[in-house]
């Protein structure tokens, strides 16, 4: 794949990841998977997340300065999944190319399953949470309780999971932070976002130290400018997106790339 190539891949998957608040990598590892079937795993989940990492970092400046994150939430949550992210990624190594592809075509599946079970789920917690309040610069107020503890323990098996299949948490997060956390869908995806710079982070610097990133650099470096540039356009993008179409678009894309990965066996 050319450096053009990978620009234009980068840009794509930055602007979508931006406006569901995912991050990207559940698009972008796939395709690595399918374009180089016979490299470690490792390697591709080393690149996924870097990628990740660049594209949400720009996707949190843009989202912060709309002031729609809930940075409070946002560093109990990454805080929470720091162990589990540091975890996933040193066990990748660890784990054999086919049965990764299938691990990822599966979790992509049931993550699009919930979605299209309950594809509003907002559920406003009752009781024992205190109310937030989150204003954009536009003026848009956002009242919610989030529930802290839940998402927290949460956070330790998305930190995980992620980190160990290199696409960011932004598949679990969104989804949980809405059905299951209280939070409107657009502050959960810029939340969302804050998180998974932080969390893809630590996993790019345990693919750093184990010496599986070193194979990726050269087609880390286009994927990443192409992610950074499309992360702005979908924050911007992102004001003109009902939640409800934020949530099926990101099910819709799960299911086919999890179904993908699974009839192609790796």
């Amino acid at each position: 794949m050319a450096t053009v190539g990978f620009l234009v891949l980068g840009l794509a998957v930055g602007a979508f990841g931006t406006i569901v608040g995912a991050g990207g990598g559940f698009l972008l590892l796939p395709i690595l998977l399918f374009a180089f079937p016979h490299e470690p795993a490792a390697v591709l989940a080393g690149i996924s997340l870097a990628v990740v990492c660049v594209n949400a970092a720009s996707g949190s400046f843009a989202y912060a300065r709309m002031g729609r994150i809930d940075f409070r939430s946002g560093i109990v949550f990454a805080l929470a999944g720091l162990p589990g992210a540091a975890l996933g990624a040193a066990l990748t190594a660890r784990v054999d190319r086919h049965l990764f592809d299938a691990l990822l075509g599966v979790f992509l599946i049931g993550g699009a399953c919930a979605l299209a079970l309950r594809p509003e789920g907002f559920r406003r917690h009752r009781g024992g949470a205190r109310e937030r309040v989150v204003v954009e610069r536009d003026g848009t107020m956002h009242r919610y309780a989030p529930r802290l503890l839940l998402g927290a323990l949460l956070s330790v098996v998305v930190g995980f999971v992620s980190t160990m299949l290199g696409i960011g948490g932004g598949v679990l997060h969104v989804p949980a932070m809405v059905a299951l956390l209280g939070f409107p869908i657009h502050v959960a995806t810029a939340t969302s976002h804050f998180v998974l710079a932080i969390l893809a982070l630590v996993g790019v610097l345990s693919h750093l130290a184990d010496g599986s990133f070193r194979a990726g650099l050269g087609r880390t470096l286009p994927l990443a400018v192409g992610a950074l540039v499309g992360a702005q356009a979908g924050a911007r993008v992102s004001n003109r997106v009902h939640g409800r179409w934020i949530l099926r678009a990101l099910a819709l894309a799960l299911a086919l790339v999890g179904l993908r990965l699974l009839l192609t066996g790796g």
